[in-house]
Parts: C-alpha cells; sequence; structure tokens
C-alpha cells in the first residue's frame, strides 16, 4: 500500500487548519478548520498520526487516521506542546510564575499519560530553552537538566530517579539517537580560567575520572551547539563566543570541533575565516555540510576524518538542508538574503536548480524527499506573508499569499516515520507547473546623471569562487585572446631558450649564486616559464612550511589534533611531489 501523502499545517490569523499535500493542495477533512487568533501552539507525533494543539482554553489531542478527538485537557496557558516518540507521553509547558508575596509558584511542565488521558508527573522548568524532557527513541531512557545534573528515568516511571550526572555547572546536553547502548553528550561552561568542555558518556557509567568516551575542552566558548548523527557515533560542537575579541565579526567567533565515541577528536580546519552559519549531518552519518565564512560564504562537505570531500565555492547563502534520504542537498540564503537556492545531487555533485525564495523566513523538506516547502512568517516579516511548495527541481507547484491585512505564524509538514517513502531516482528536468516561477525584482544600483547615457560596466564588490568541479571547466572552455595567445608563445620560448642555455654551458663553469636575501621559491617562479607550476610549486612550500610549524609546536610539548599529526606524516610525500616539480623545470 502506498504511502498517504503528508499534509501541511497551517497556523496564523485567519485559524488553524490543514492543507492536502502535493498534488492536490486542497483543505484537508482530517481537521477542522478552528478559526480565530487564539491557537498559540501545535505539533505532530513523530509518526504523524496523532495531533494536538492548544487553543487558548484547551489543549486537544485528535487521531489523524481516525479524525476522532482523544483528550482534552484544561491548559489555557499552554505554550509548549511535545509527544514523546511512541506516543506514549504528552508533555506540556506553561510560563513560570511566582505568586505576588514570593512564594514558589506551582509546577508547570506536565505529562500525561496519551492512552488514558491520565496526569503522570509535575515539574518546575523555570526557563523555555530546552524546557522538554529527552527521550530515547524507544522511550526506555528519558533525561532532564535539573540543578547541574542530568536526571535519567527508566521505562517513564517518573517518581523514581533511575540514575544521575553529576558535573560542576552542567549547562546543557544531549542525549544520542538510535538504540542501545545510550549516549549522552554535556557541555560545561569554563569559569576562572578553567576551559570548557564537553564529555561524551555511555548511560549508566558516570563514576570515575576514566568513565567519560570522549573529552575535548576549549577556552573560546560562552556557549556550544552539540549534533549527534545518526548512527551515535560522533559529535559536532559548534562553539561560539559573544564577542570577537580581535574585532573581525560583529557576531563573535565560532569554531567547529568532531568528537567521536571512540575517544579521537579534531579541530574542522575551516579554510575561510569567518562566521559558521549552518553545519548539518547527512543522514547517512558519514559526511557533514559547514556553511562559513565571511560573505560570500563558502560550503564544503567533509568525511569522519575532518577531510573536505567536496568544495561548493562561495556564494550568498548561510544555510544547508539535506533532503531525508540524504542525495540531495540545498544551500540557501535566507533572513537578510535575497532567498537563493542551489539544490545539488550529493551522490555525483551535479547542480539541479537554482531556485528564488525570496523573503522566505521558514525551509522544510516533505517526508517524501521531493518537496520543499518555504514560508514567510510573522513576527519576522508582516508583509507579504505566505508559503510555497517546491520541486526540487525549481518549479513552484502551489503558492498561498495571505491577505494583506492577515498574518502567517507557522506552517510545518506531518512528519512520517523514516523508510516510509522510498528514495526516487534523481530527476533534473523541472517538472510542469501551472504556477509560474516569478522572477525577483532586482533594484539597480543608483547611477549619477553623469553617466547614465554611458555604458554600464559590470563589477562586483565580492568575485565569487566556483564549485571545485567547475573551476577547471570555467578556464578550458573559454578560448585564449589574442593576448594570451602572444604571452602564452613568449612563455613557451623564454622556456626553451632557457633549457638551451642549460645544455650549452659548460660542466667547470658554476653558475653565479643568487643573493641570499632572494627567496627560493623566486627562483623557482623566475626558472618556470609554466605559471600551472609555479602555483604548485607555491602551494607545496606553503603546506611544508606549516609543517615545520606544527614539529616546533610539537617539540615545545604542545598537544597536536589528530588532523595536525595526518599533516606532518604527509611531509615525506610534499618534498617528493616538490623535488620531481623542481626537476621537471
Amino acid at each position: 500500500m502506498a504511502p498517504s501523502t503528508p499534509l501541511l499545517t497551517v497556523r496564523g490569523s485567519e485559524g488553524l487548519y490543514m492543507v492536502n499535500g502535493p498534488p492536490h493542495f486542497t483543505e484537508s477533512t482530517v481537521f477542522p478548520r478552528e478559526s480565530g487568533k487564539n491557537c498559540k501552539v501545535y505539533t505532530f507525533s513523530k509518526d504523524g498520526t496523532l495531533f494536538a494543539w492548544g487553543n487558548g482554553e484547551k489543549v486537544n489531542i485528535i487521531s489523524v487516521t481516525n479524525k476522532g478527538l482523544l483528550h482534552s485537557f484544561d491548559l489555557p496557558k499552554a505554550v509548549c506542546l511535545e509527544f514523546s516518540p511512541k506516543n506514549t507521553v504528552l508533555a506540556t509547558w506553561q510560563p513560570y510564575t511566582t505568586s505576588k508575596d514570593g512564594t514558589a509558584g506551582i509546577p508547570n511542565l506536565q505529562l500525561y499519560d496519551v492512552k488514558t488521558g491520565t496526569w503522570l508527573k509535575s515539574f518546575i522548568q523555570k526557563k523555555t530553552q530546552n524546557w522538554c524532557p529527552s527521550w530515547s527513541e524507544d522511550e526506555t531512557l528519558c533525561a532532564r537538566n535539573v540543578n547541574n545534573e542530568v536526571h535519567f528515568f527508566e521505562n517513564n516511571n517518573f517518581n523514581t530517579i533511575a540514575s544521575k550526572l553529576h558535573l560542576q555547572k552542567i549547562n546543557d546536553f544531549v542525549l544520542s539517537p538510535g538504540p542501545q547502548p545510550y549516549k549522552v553528550a554535556v557541555y560545561v561552561p569554563g569559569s576562572k580560567g578553567a576551559p570548557s568542555f564537553v564529555r561524551l558518556y555511555q548511560y549508566p557509567n558516570f563514576a570515575g575520572p576514566h568513565a567519560a568516551l570522549a573529552n575535548k575542552s576549549f577556552f573560546k566558548a560562552d556557549k556550544v551547539t552539540m549534533l549527534w548523527n545518526k548512527k551515535a557515533t560522533a559529535v559536532l560542537v559548534i562553539a561560539s563566543t559573544d564577542v570577537d575579541k580581535t574585532g573581525a565579526s560583529y557576531y563573535g567567533e565560532q569554531t567547529l570541533h568532531y568528537i567521536a565515541t571512540n575517544g579521537e577528536s579534531a579541530v574542522v580546519q575551516l579554510p575561510k575565516n569567518g562566521p559558521i552559519y549552518d553545519v548539518v549531518w547527512n543522514s547517512s552519518s558519514t559526511e557533514f555540510c559547514a556553511v562559513y565564512g565571511f560573505m560570500p560564504a563558502k560550503a564544503t562537505i567533509f568525511n569522519l576524518k575532518c577531510d573536505p570531500v567536496f568544495d561548493f565555492g562561495t556564494g550568498p547563502r548561510n544555510a544547508a538542508y539535506y533532503s531525508p534520504h540524504g542525495h540531495i542537498l540545498v544551500l540557501a540564503g535566507f533572513g537578510n538574503l535575497r532567498g537563493q537556492m542551489e539544490v545539488w545531487d550529493v551522490k555525483n555533485y551535479k547542480l539541479i536548480s537554482k531556485p528564488v525564495a525570496s523573503d522566505s523566513t521558514y525551509f522544510a523538506w516533505c517526508p517524501d524527499g521531493e518537496h520543499i516547502l518555504t514560508a514567510t512568517c510573522a513576527p519576522r516579516l508582516r508583509v507579504n506573508n505566505g508559503y510555497k511548495i517546491w520541486h526540487y527541481t525549481g518549479s513552484i507547484l502551489h503558492k498561498y499569499d495571505v491577505p494583506s491585512n492577515a498574518e502567517l505564524w507557522q506552517v510545518s509538514w506531518q512528519p512520517f516515520l523514516d523508510g516510509i517513502f522510498p528514495a526516487k531516482t534523481i530527476t533534473y528536468q523541472a517538472v510542469p507547473s501551472e504556477v509560474p516561477n516569478e522572477e525577483p525584482k532586482v533594484a539597480t544600483a543608483y547611477r549619477p546623471p553623469a553617466l547614465r547615457n554611458k555604458p554600464i560596466t559590470n563589477s562586483k564588490l565580492h568575485e565569487e569562487e566556483p564549485p571545485q568541479n567547475m573551476k577547471s571547466q570555467s578556464g578550458n572552455d573559454k578560448p585564449l585572446s589574442k593576448t594570451a595567445l602572444k604571452n602564452q608563445r613568449k612563455h613557451e620560448a623564454k622556456k626553451a631558450a632557457k633549457q638551451e642555455a642549460r645544455s650549452d654551458r659548460s660542466p667547470d663553469l658554476a653558475p653565479t649564486p643568487a643573493p641570499q636575501s632572494t627567496p627560493r621559491s623566486t627562483l623557482s617562479q623566475s626558472i618556470s616559464g609554466d605559471p600551472e607550476i609555479d602555483k604548485k610549486i607555491k602551494n607545496l612550500k606553503k603546506k611544508l612550511k606549516a609543517i615545520e610549524q606544527l614539529k616546533e609546536q610539537a617539540a615545545t610539548g604542545k598537544q597536536l589534533e589528530k588532523n595536525q599529526l595526518e599533516k606532518i606524516q604527509k611531509e615525506t610525500a610534499l618534498l617528493q611531489e616538490l623535488e620531481d616539480l623542481e626537476l621537471g623545470i
């Protein structure tokens, strides 16, 4: 039986309602529209079979498959809802308040049994950040961060704490995805000269100095983001500082670290300086994509050794999104950028399409791995609100603009479990659509009156770097101009003359030594007539110089990272390559 089409849920000033997914896009009868502006929150269960929403009076749960109301809870102030992975528990959160006389407020985090509708447990949870308990996928384990400790509960028994992980000032934790054995990553911020650190543990082995599976410490970190891969074998840590002391960036300073459960760790070397906008794992867990650097930003795919696999060059982008099956990657520039998207086939590293979703504030892949949702929502933008459904080949299949006096607050796909929708062969031909693709209006630059009747000269503030598989093509496809051909002939003539002079030179006549102030690289550049060889020699010497600096650091007793040690091991091969190039000149 073919899977049903994912529904689209829309929340705004026009009310809360559902829309059938592609190809119909009609209003769904699964959920009768709730008019009014009182709906503050909604959520689906992980498998998409249950739907819960709060309308300012009650929190209701319905079955999407049976279209029937299951439970209703009297929670008028609830602003956050979440189902446990196997639909056993519904967690609700409302803002924490204290009474006027200063006495402690009532517990504001409530847990309910979804099957029976009975109340299970209440907790005091003051902050919205990380308000929801974290469950393992089979719900055997549940964890909460409470006063510098992580409390673990087993089998949804919230009356007994099964285990505790205690470290000084635990700021955040992330439970690993997937089956047993369960792992947890914890972050402790630095204080009084001590560094911040992230440690990985395997539940329930928390005691003893060697209990941690891996440990990574760093000084430059006011906050961190921890990202497990799907197979729970490694964590990526984005460490951020609020202020960049060098003054290079207004957004602070970020570094990217890789920590594996086998104890290995490394700093991911990013070739371009600047902020790290986004980092995302592929669902295969074998590679990840980072978007980084001052605009125009670079995007690079790295493997588990933190070596670059493919460089997408530079462009106006600040986000990356892998499709559910991991075979398509979208690089996009939203927020203060124009909404340009690049859709890539990451198996063959081939560009599929370059659509533009102007003014978008939200992006999401459909669970079927073929369709994309982009939306412009309030309060981020209060004008031109609406959403679009795209095919990844760049065609707009459906578009909805809310009236000018209305707002769109939230829109999202109905989730489905992995494996429900099979991966399909990638197509590069745009699918047919009845909705016309609107070309965004490009504002022309101001031209003073004196230049308005003269031809426009094309000049760019930043030269964009092409993807690595297009660099050689861009050079080879263009025919050489007359001047370039003339220069090429001159280089070839000079090269031939030098080789002839070498062969004619008598062996007893020693060559005149070059002054010591002349660097060796300058000599090799003057000997070679081929600019490509000169470039290779220059890059090799640059790498060898970096290796020398690393060896000096190691000699002083500094602990080197794994990828730095691997660089030192490549020294012999680099020296041989340099020798071969110089002998070939």
